[in-house]
């Protein structure tokens, strides 16, 4: 193989790809069997073989047990608005967009007390074992899982007050702003940083995706005078949605 040339296998899949891309093998077809990829390119077993492994972890295709593998349904990616404005209501981006008219979203939530791990202590800026409440959400649009949520909170910060359980209380649901604003903690910034991974088990399983899948991931932090008061993991798949930020012109 030259410098710059792709293996067999790359250039079968490329090929495979462009079929795909522009509909010789629309959605729900059945991929040419291995077989018949060895056949048509001319390449070994192992190169079909791995053509197909690179096509089922970009999600282009899908194995059903007993019959074959299959052109997937490409979704029409819908787009997660996310802002930099703050809605009078104080309600998270989620609640805001579905407020729409004729938006179906739901979201379940749950919120345990737990000690920090490393990763999460670090981002908070706390000690490693200090005690904050987990909250985990799944929102659904349509009945469909659209996007997973955890959210740790020092109880430092917010233990024994009545903003403790983010989804409970006089102030239940609301945005993070307003709920340190009611215990006099003045969130004034907030970074988020968006990456991109497999999606773990656990979250495509949520989610409804299938091994390879990739998920985008929103790591968001909100801070008070410097003070991280608020973190959290937004996960979305990346094949069926996109993250939108409309930020303020200051």
């Amino acid at each position: 193989m030259t410098f710059g040339e792709q293996p067999a296998y790359l250039r079968v899949a490329s090929d495979l790809r462009e079929k795909i891309a522009n509909g010789s093998l629309p959605p729900h077809t059945r991929l040419p069997s291995q077989a018949r990829i060895r056949e048509e390119y001319g390449v070994s077993d192992t190169v079909a073989l791995e053509a197909r492994k690179v096509l089922m972890a970009e999600g282009l295709v899908e194995g059903r047990s007993g019959s074959g593998t299959y052109v997937r349904e490409r979704p029409v990616p819908r787009r997660i608005a996310r802002s930099g404005y703050r809605p009078p209501s104080g309600a998270n981006p989620f609640r805001q967009e579905q407020a729409a008219d004729g938006a179906r979203g739901t979201w379940e939530s749950s919120s345990e007390q737990e000690q920090a791990n490393a990763v999460v202590a670090a981002r908070l800026g706390i000690e490693p074992g200090e005690r904050v409440m987990r909250t985990r959400y799944v929102y659904r649009d349509a009945g469909e899982p659209m996007m997973l949520s955890t959210s740790w909170e020092p109880l430092v910060v917010t233990g024994r007050t009545p903003v403790m359980l983010p989804e409970e209380g006089p102030l239940g649901g609301c945005g993070v702003v307003e709920r340190m604003a009611a215990i006099d903690v003045v969130v004034d910034n907030v970074v988020e940083e968006v990456g991109a991974r497999p999606g773990l088990a656990e979250e495509l399983l949520a989610l409804g995706g299938v091994p390879g899948h990739v998920v985008m991931v929103v790591e968001r932090t909100y801070y008070a005078s410097g003070r991280a008061v608020e973190t959290a993991d937004v996960v979305v798949p990346a094949d069926r949605f996109r993250i939108a930020y409309h930020l303020p012109v200051r």
